[in-house]
């Protein structure tokens, strides 16, 4: 089994979500006591958040260069960002690192592929919605993205950072985000991508009729295949 190395705090209401996913799959696959090899690095939120914030991208890329260098020197075979959002500068992070990055956004599509969509709903952090570097991914894996208008994009950051990312869960904010969906179905969104690690624990199947995809599960699952991918085949 491969080691699996996780850069999380970003926030860690979601890594969380990520070790409990990572472990219980690698459990389904390999049974009895088997449970994930796995490293992490995890950050101060806050401090990426200010980052963000202030458009400081050029340090936050720095950040997830050191942290993830950090992993594969400490052993790490594979390496995840727990984050949609800081994928903008996956490339740079791959570039640095002699093991694969996974990337949530190619997992993601490969999932989309799978059910045979074309045009997806896209929520997420305003940075992953308005930057084109998710939705770039998915055009090349021929899949169009339609994303909430300026109001909508609002609500939903505002949303993950004042309470998801918190721990704190609102039914008025899951209508919200359940009309939100609906006003992107109505654009012709086959299915919806929730783009930010925390909105799946808020919005689940059971909020749409059509297909959601988890980003936290589904790039959990490809770290996982990847992680087992020798053991699997012998």
């Amino acid at each position: 089994m491969k080691t699996i190395g996780l850069i999380g705090g970003l926030s860690w209401e979601s890594t969380v979500d990520y070790y409990r996913l990572i472990n219980t799959l690698i459990k389904e696959k390999l049974g009895g006591l088997h449970s994930a090899k796995c490293q992490m690095y995890s950050f101060d939120f806050e401090e990426i958040v200010a980052l963000q914030k202030s458009g400081n991208w050029e340090k936050a890329t720095e950040l997830m260069v050191n942290a993830a260098k950090t992993l594969e020197n400490s052993g790490a075979d594979l390496v995840l960002i727990c984050t949609n959002t800081m994928h903008k500068m996956a490339p740079e992070v791959q570039e640095a690192l002699s093991v694969p990055l996974i990337h949530i956004a190619e997992a993601t599509a490969k999932s989309i592929n799978g059910k045979g969509l074309k045009k997806v709903g896209l929520l997420g952090t305003k940075f992953t919605m308005e930057h084109d570097f998710y939705k770039d991914i998915l055009s090349k894996n021929g899949i169009s993205t339609v994303i909430p208008e300026e109001k909508d994009r609002q609500i939903v950051h505002d949303v993950i950072f004042n309470e998801l990312c918190k721990g704190k869960f609102h039914s008025d904010s899951k209508e919200k985000y359940k009309d939100i969906i609906n006003k992107l179905i109505a654009q012709g969104a086959e299915g919806i991508i929730l783009g930010c690690t925390e909105i799946p624990l808020l919005i689940t199947e059971k909020d749409t009729d059509i297909p959601l995809f988890n980003t936290t599960y589904l790039h959990a699952k490809e770290a996982v295949a990847t992680a087992l991918e020798t053991v699997l085949t012998h």
